[in-house]
């Protein structure tokens, strides 16, 4: 095993096992038993250190907090400071800095935690160390018209002009820049022919610097076109790392690409040593207002060489450091101009990220599926930037974006975040603009171990086993390329995504995610390492069934050659909209054209009992596997060509559920790793309508009949339990989802499960209201306990007579009695199972019947299932927390200034002065009605 994947693997600090209520004790081995939960299967989170002004103590203490709520480690990220607090700030990477971090490290792993950092502060890479040259750049390009037998008057710089070039009219180029004189003349004049053009390229820095920066962080962001430039970026931490000898974060991060960057010094080099000519003869062409085709070619070629460029030296140039010095990387690659696939897989961690409404899973499918197709068992994501307006974010919010990232594939969380605020600062402490306030002082903290917890148990599962998906999605991001634009080199954004969505793949993509179909996108160049085995395409991490190559007009040479040999030796490939007409790029292009019909030429097409529109092209077999490619003129089949298509005259065994497909009209979707004796399912309903049915899953591993009595379990990530699930004569499966819930079935191969079934309750009566009087008591939060009150109409808290309730955020509680002899359809209450059913809880809650913990409800519905009441005097119990909303509020009205902050300060969801004095109550508590109801278990 190499470093870095030991490092990956071995984090499994301070083996504390999270328990829901009342969960029964079960032994390592219980088929019904949750993985091991330690520091990497807990939910991490961004720590941003203001000015760096922070101390021992109050590291200390914010540590212990974040552990007792589940957090399994920190992400330090220095920033700009608090105002009144300049005399704590730390430079960056100073001795004392190294000390600071060195003891959050210390105290992290003392409490079962661990901590990654950023390399650099605020974001992107970049700080004081980055020179002009080295800084992200734009090209300059000066044009200039001479006259046959003129002279060129103008005088250049031979340290800033990097090409100059005249072009004769009929194109024919001629290189000047060695002409260039120490005086900066050039010896040159124009040929008879007619009236010649000089192209004078140089560079300048963008003018991009690093964003919110801390102390000691500050300058030019990197530019990553220029390898050199990371060398150089580094040799500061290198120097600081040498001279500390304390314990090192386990990672090193690198945010999202906010550069703005299309140049470097050494570009024309790079260029013609990858692209096999020189770019100095093709100006005209790269910087043409009305490109031409040859003038897409060349800017394809210009683009590709900027993405191999990261992707090949400068961010495995930053990985291969952080490996010598002990750490292991995490990448944001999206935002990119260049290949994600290729640029996420260059560290040991890709992460992705959803930003407020900008939540596509099929964008954030990028970075788990440069993890799945090479092999790295990590996939992060910053998670909850800009979820809901400040102090406005639900814990039920955070838990429905926990379930699109797991169904994006990603399978280990960071929080953006929680800003280090010391004690000092009060209420509401320290805060950073684009995040969710996932921290002590927000009132949602307190039952924030909820959450946690069920981030914790989904984890366990998704970081176990291997991925199992079953089609490779080819990226045709050459065919995009070759797509001029108006830009010359696009960024690839989670926000504006047309270069995605309105591509094919964009399209094929949607429709195999809503078929339920399970895929990974594959890159070019990761396309280069496939093997065709025994009929499956086996990638570095894992095999496949099938390539797809979605509709694309151009496509390079060496993809198409890869994709025939994998037909040849015995793989399927799918051609969408037929195949492509010709290859991209500026190099050999008749050479090239040829290989490519000979190509496919060579492969034998037999139509024979074949729709229209349909053609199969068939290799000489290698062994019992006989390749094919399938090639549809149209595209609109996919779905149904992938689950009739069959290697060997058999069905491919995708992995479709009968009632999850398509997705639209039931609202549940799927993820599925693979486990030595089975298959592990998250499956999430992120409909608006409750789930109860049967479901089929792939007959692969849970083909049921009496000689093959294998076992389906669930497992309730939300409360823990788990149980075997019914299955009916035909091997379906029964479940019930309510509308945002989630679970885990684990599908095993061959293994008969002795244990206790799952419960699928039904009502079996009318709801009966608990009224009488209900005692509320706040108990927790500020800025001053309201008065107890006693009701017997349940409201919002921000109704009762204390008017310093308006001002509250915190934890009340509730207590009712109630009679379960007046409970229709009641027999022996004691031994029947009834729902308690709260209604409408502003924002979580907590409850008890009779002394009995029945842990936290943090989303609708609002039930609990509760056995042994007694005929009379029941006892409820319901804490109720409220989001923070109200009390911001009454600071914002009050005009108290807890706005602090340098750079930014803080501003709202559209980038505004944050102002909440005008903002409208929110209704805090518990609403109701709460109900209780008899239910039975079905059989």
């Amino acid at each position: 095993m190499n470093f870095p994947a030991q490092r990956i693997l071995a984090v499994l600090i301070g083996m504390a096992i999270i328990t829901g209520a009342n969960l029964p004790i079960r032994a390592a081995d219980d088929p019904l038993a949750w993985p091991p939960i330690a520091a990497q299967q807990k939910p991490w989170a961004f720590n941003w250190w203001m000015g760096s002004a922070v101390d021992k103590t109050n590291l200390t203490h914010e540590l212990e907090r974040y552990a007792a709520a589940g957090l399994g480690g920190i992400h330090i990220i220095p920033i700009y400071g608090a105002k009144g607090f300049e005399d704590k700030y730390i430079t960056y990477l100073s001795p004392q800095w190294m000390e600071m971090m060195g003891w959050a490290v210390s105290e992290a792993r003392r409490l079962g935690m661990d901590v990654d950092m950023t390399t650099g502060t605020g974001w992107c890479f970049g700080g004081p160390q980055v020179t002009d040259d080295e800084a992200n750049a734009n090209v300059v390009v000066k044009t200039y018209d001479v006259k046959a037998g003129e002279k060129l008057e103008q005088k250049y710089s031979r340290e800033v002009t990097q090409a100059l070039v005249a072009y004769a009219p009929d194109g024919k180029a001629v290189e000047l820049t060695d002409k260039i004189s120490a005086e900066g003349a050039v010896d040159w004049t124009a040929p008879a022919g007619g009236t010649w053009t000089v192209y004078a390229i140089s560079q300048k820095p963008s003018g991009q610097k690093v964003k919110r920066p801390a102390p000691g962080g500050e300058g030019w962001m990197l530019n990553l076109f220029y390898p050199h430039a990371m060398d150089d970026f580094l040799k500061p931490y290198t120097a600081a790392f040498a001279n500390y000898h304390g314990p090192k974060p386990r990672a090193q991060f690198h945010d999202s690409y906010e550069y703005r960057s299309d140049w470097s010094p050494v570009f024309f080099a790079e260029f013609e040593q990858r692209r096999g000519y020189r770019l100095q003869t093709e100006l005209p062409a790269l910087f043409s207002k009305t490109p031409d085709e040859h003038a897409a070619r060349v800017l394809c070629d210009y683009r590709q060489t900027v993405s191999e460029i990261m992707a090949e030296e400068t961010l495995p140039a930053w990985t291969k450091w952080a490996h010598a010095e002990g750490f292991i990387t995490r990448d944001q690659a999206h935002g990119s101009p260049g290949n994600w696939l290729d640029l996420y897989a260059a560290a040991d961690i890709p992460e992705t990220e959803m930003f407020h409404s900008d939540r596509s899973k099929l964008i954030s499918k990028f970075a788990s599926s440069a993890a799945h197709v090479m092999g790295k068992p990590l996939v992060s994501s910053e998670t909850g930037t800009w979820l809901e307006e400040h102090f406005t974010e639900k814990l039920s919010d955070v838990k429905y974006l926990f379930d699109d990232m797991f169904l994006s594939g990603i399978n280990h969380m960071f929080y953006h975040g929680c800003c280090y605020s010391p004690d000092e600062a009060g209420w509401p402490g320290w805060h950073f603009y684009a995040s969710t306030e996932m921290n002590p002082r927000n009132s949602i903290w307190h039952d924030a171990d909820a959450v946690n917890a069920y981030a914790a148990r989904c984890q366990s599962i998704l970081q176990s086993g291997q991925p199992d998906n079953d089609i490779l999605l080819y990226w045709p991001i050459e065919d995009f390329w070759m797509q001029p634009g108006d830009k010359l080199l696009p960024q690839l954004t989670v926000h504006a995504r047309d270069w995605f969505e309105g591509q094919p793949i964009g399209e094929v993509a949607q429709k195999l995610y809503n078929a339920g179909l399970q895929f990974d996108y594959v890159s070019d160049s990761q396309l280069e390492r496939a093997k065709a085995i025994h009929g499956a395409i086996e990638m570095p991490g894992g095999n496949y069934r099938v390539v797809v190559v979605p509709k694309c007009k151009y496509i390079p040479l060496t993809t198409m050659q890869r994709l025939y040999e994998l037909g040849k030796s015995g793989a399927t490939v799918i051609f969408l909209g037929g195949l492509p007409k010709d290859i991209s790029g500026a190099k050999d292009i008749e050479r090239q054209r040829q290989e490519l019909q000979k190509l496919q030429a060579a492969v034998e097409y037999n139509d024979d009992h074949v729709p229209a529109g349909e053609h199969i092209g068939l290799f000489e077999p290698l062994g019992t596997h006989t390749g094919r490619w399938f090639i549809f003129d149209d595209e609109q089949s996919i779905v149904s060509s992938l689950i009739s298509i069959a290697p060997a005259g058999k069905r491919i065994d995708i992995d479709v559920t009968t009632n999850m497909a398509p997705i639209e009209r039931s609202g549940l979707y799927c993820i599925r790793r693979a486990v030595p004796d089975g298959r592990y399912y998250f499956i999430a309903n992120r409909g608006e309508t409750n789930f109860d049915g049967w479901i089929e899953l792939a007959s692969f591993y849970v083909n049921y009949s009496p000689e093959n009595p294998a076992s389906v379990i669930i497992l309730d990530p939300m409360t823990g339990k788990s149980g075997v699930v019914a299955r009916n004569e035909d091997g379906k499966i029964h479940l019930q989802l309510a509308a945002g819930e989630s679970v885990i079935l684990r599908a095993f191969a061959d293994k008969k499960v002795e244990g206790p079934a799952w419960n699928y309750w039904q009502t079996n009566g009318q709801p009966v209201e608990i009224g009488g009087h209900w005692n509320v008591k706040f108990t927790e939060g500020g800025p001053t306990l309201p008065a107890d009150f006693q009701t017997a109409k349940l409201a919002s808290w921000t109704t009762f007579p204390d008017t310093n309730a308006q001002a509250f955020a915190g934890t009340a509680k509730y207590e009712a009695t109630f009679d379960a002899q007046n409970i229709p359809g009641r027999v022996n209450a004691e031994l029947q199972t009834c729902a308690i059913d709260l209604g409408d809880v502003r924002q979580s809650a907590h409850v008890w019947v009779n002394g009995k913990d029945y842990g936290k409800l943090i989303m609708p519905p609002f039930r609990v299932m509760v056995d042994h009441l007694k005929p009379a005097g029941n006892q409820l119990e319901v804490e109720v927390t409220s989001v923070a909303a109200n009390r911001i509020r009454d600071l914002d009205r009050r005009g108290v200034k807890w706005k602090v902050f340098r750079d930014i300060n803080i501003v709202d969801i559209n980038y505004k002065p944050f102002d909440a004095s005008n903002w409208p109550l929110t209704d805090c508590g518990l609403l109701g009605p709460v109900t209780v109801t008899l239910v039975s278990n079905q059989k």
